[in-house]
């Protein structure tokens, strides 16, 4: 009888023992074998074999896709995306495509172009950006939290899972809308999440996500089929990676197997089924950002909306500690990193895979770095990487101690509400639900006080979609400062120089306590302004 051993059936080794035909197996055999292998300049691999792995035209590893599929697409806004599989995509006409991503890209560039093209019928995704086309086109899309964290379940097989993100929003409630008329009433609602409860805490359901083909963007690839990444352009791609039927990896640079060393792997080939090499790469910067707060130049004249904005992001950078982890969300929050005491190290954190980021100083043509604003950034000593499903799990599991963000509108029990008004706008959550939905991390709010109009933004009860629910810590706007809890309501711990509560009341849509502190200055001012109008009285 033919005795057969684990290596049957795959590839050389199989052939061979065919050809040999006597059933030996011994460790000489496999020992010549492997030697002749490594002489004729090839590669061995136990994975089942994949003929046409490797190809010279991304339309010819992307034209079976068929209409109506799902598709995984990595990036993180425009970094990291798949340029040439999205291009070759517009050349095949694929229809009704689901496309899952974190955002859609911009108008004209990434998947803005299929969309432009109508090629998509819905995307599954965490934040519309600047993509005009994709917020006009939300009546067809769906917004999802958790995305990263879904993503990950996807590929390793776990079918649901519990978070506290989105717990008492629309996301949990239901109602959310996924598809709107033409009139602007809503056509399609989410459905409501189930909820339990672990430990005091309430969770709610997500079920994961997963694709029929997954389009990634990569650095290099080797001829067995292993991919690493460069830098934060992990971010989405490497969950996606794992979450697909079919895996198509674009990357510039196909090389040895050896070149980089085992460890360093970031998807080894298991996951991987095409590769092929991009020809060209526009890699678009959305933002072009730089600190030149310590340039030399004459000041330019400010504007009163500058001098509110300075007045936050000054207050805002008060909040940073020595040796604390914080994410900063767009705008005010981030740049009151630029006024971070220098005696004090503030490790900066975004969701897309950085952690150690500063903004940068210097002009330069050379950005490679984003963070998940968008804007160009650059690292510290001693910085890290790692991919977005990563990066959430940090902010989940409350290894985060700060995150900072703006608000459309916070509630006296600390609601919040910043992703978007029904009908009119929508940005999407982005990566705000995770960030406000850890216990351990403190939340702040940086905001002007009032909407355009004196409409007032700090309410008894918000009436815009919540995007968090009782997770305010503390709100800084040009006027005050709250502090917030969550069964008492606010308390006013601070006003802008020549402000009083009194003022604060008048421009505020619900009741607060006032700091003791605060208290007795106003009535030591009280007394002040009585005796100095008694002693100039006639």
């Amino acid at each position: 009888m033919k005795r057969t051993s684990w290596l049957d059936s795959r590839g050389l080794f199989s052939k061979c023992m065919s050809v040999w035909g006597n059933g030996q197996t011994s460790a000489s055999f496999i020992l010549i074998n492997v030697c002749c292998w490594q002489t004729c300049g090839c590669y061995f691999s136990t994975s089942r074999q994949r003929p046409g792995r490797f190809y010279s035209d991304p339309l010819d590893a992307v034209k079976d896709i068929p209409n109506g599929a799902t598709i995984l697409v990595g990036g993180f806004g425009l970094c990291g995306i798949p340029e040439n599989l999205i291009n070759s995509l517009l050349k095949t006409g694929v229809k009704s495509l689901t496309a899952v991503s974190n955002n859609a890209g911009v108008d004209d560039f990434g998947l803005g172009l299929l969309l432009r093209t109508k090629q998509i019928k819905r995307m599954i995704s965490s934040y519309v950006g600047e993509n005009v086309e994709f917020e006009r086109q939300y009546l067809s899309g769906e917004l999802e939290g958790t995305l990263a964290e879904r993503i990950r379940a996807g590929g390793a097989g776990v079918p649901a899972f519990f978070t506290a993100t989105g717990y008492g929003t629309l996301i949990q409630e239901g109602g959310s809308p996924i598809k709107y008329n033409k009139d602007g009433t809503i056509a399609i609602a989410s459905e409501p999440r189930e909820v339990c409860e672990f430990n005091g805490r309430h969770y709610i359901m997500e079920k994961s996500i997963t694709g029929d083909f997954a389009l990634v963007k990569a650095w290099k690839a080797d001829k067995a089929g292993n991919v690493i990444f460069r830098k934060t352009a992990r971010n989405f791609n490497q969950p996606m990676c794992k979450a697909a039927k079919i895996t198509i990896v674009e990357v510039e640079e196909i090389v040895d197997v050896g070149t980089f060393a085992a460890e360093d792997i970031h998807i080894p080939s298991i996951y991987v089924h095409r590769i092929v090499k991009g020809d060209r790469y526009e890699k678009r910067i959305e933002v072009r950002w730089l600190d030149l707060s310590g340039q030399a130049e004459k000041p330019k004249p400010k504007k009163d909306s500058d001098v509110v904005r300075e007045r936050i992001i000054r207050r805002a950078a008060l909040e940073f500690e020595d040796g604390m982890y914080a994410n900063l969300g767009i705008g005010i929050p981030m740049l009151a990193s630029n006024f971070i005491k220098p005696d004090i190290t503030v490790h900066l954190q975004s969701e897309n895979g950085i952690l150690g980021l500063v903004m940068p100083n210097e002009i330069s043509s050379h950005f490679t770095l984003t963070l998940s604003g968008k804007e160009t950034v650059t690292v510290l000593p001693g910085a890290a990487y790692f991919s977005s499903d990563d990066s959430f799990a940090m902010i989940r599991g409350g290894h985060i101690n700060l995150t900072m963000l703006g608000a459309m509108q916070v509630s006296k029990y600390g609601d919040l509400a910043n992703w978007m008004i029904p009908g009119k706008m929508v940005k999407g959550m982005g990566g705000a639900m995770d960030l406000v939905a850890s216990a351990g991390t403190k939340v702040v709010v940086t905001m002007e006080h009032s909407a355009k109009g004196g409409k007032h933004k700090i309410l008894e009860k918000c009436n815009l979609p919540l995007t968090g629910k009782q997770c305010v810590d503390r709100i800084i706007t040009e006027k005050a400062v709250f502090d917030v809890d969550k069964d008492k309501g606010l308390t006013l711990i601070e006003v802008w120089e020549g402000l009083t509560p009194d003022d604060i009341k008048k421009c505020t849509g619900t009741d607060f306590e006032v700091n003791d502190i605060i208290a007795e200055l106003q009535k030591l001012l009280i007394i002040l302004y009585t005796l100095h109008h008694s002693f100039h009285s006639p």
